[in-house]
């Protein structure tokens, strides 16, 4: 099981430096257009910069948005590295104050706003998962459908129908693969069948 957490919900940090404020938004994301979706909804357009970071498994992403290079999104990336977290996206925005922070205050102030803020936040344990698909009878599907449902960690995403019965997609914890096999088996007399998504 990973070490990583995310967030369970958005959180907002803010404060002023010499004038300038700062507001950091933090929120859990799945995937990339998630990320963007985000950013997108919490960059306000009144603001003079919109910094941003994401981390979704090995995959970043980050934005100076018209400070200088490696002063903003990089050190709120690295708050988000540096608290151990996962598929979590930040926005830090600033209102120019008049006076200039050099290179040396602006990467401590995006880099410190981001930080305050996810300390603050809520979190939970990444759990890696594996796709499947449980194909079972009508007969069967209920009693499937509530056990699968109950199991933690378990996620049944699509319900779709054949001539015979149903086909479920779910997720389920890597570390609980065999167990929802061997269940779904038991469950059924060996009649539902279980397939993992490479």
């Amino acid at each position: 099981m990973s070490s990583l957490s995310t967030l369970v919900a958005t959180a907002t940090a803010r404060q002023e430096i010499k004038k300038s404020r700062f507001v950091a938004i933090a929120g859990p994301v799945s995937e990339e257009s998630a990320a963007k979706a985000f950013i997108a909804a919490n960059s306000d357009q009144t603001a003079n910069h919109n910094c941003w970071a994401w981390r979704i498994g090995q995959t970043c992403r980050f934005s100076d948005d018209g400070e200088p290079g490696g002063t903003a999104g990089k050190p709120i990336l690295q708050a988000i590295d540096g608290q151990s977290l996962d598929r979590t996206a930040v926005v830090v925005t600033r209102w120019f104050g008049g006076v200039l922070l050099g290179s040396g205050g602006l990467i401590r102030a995006y880099g410190g706003t981001a930080a305050m803020c996810l300390r603050e936040a809520e979190r939970v344990p990444v759990v890696d998962t594996v796709a499947a698909t449980v194909t079972c009878a009508f007969g069967d599907l209920a009693l499937l459908q509530a056990r699968l449902e109950a199991l933690p960690g378990a996620n049944v995403s699509v319900q779709s129908f054949t001539d015979t019965g149903a086909e479920l997609a779910v997720s389920v914890p890597k570390d609980d693969v065999h167990d929802m096999a061997r269940m779904v088996a038991d469950l059924t007399s060996g009649r539902a069948a279980v397939k993992f998504n490479e």
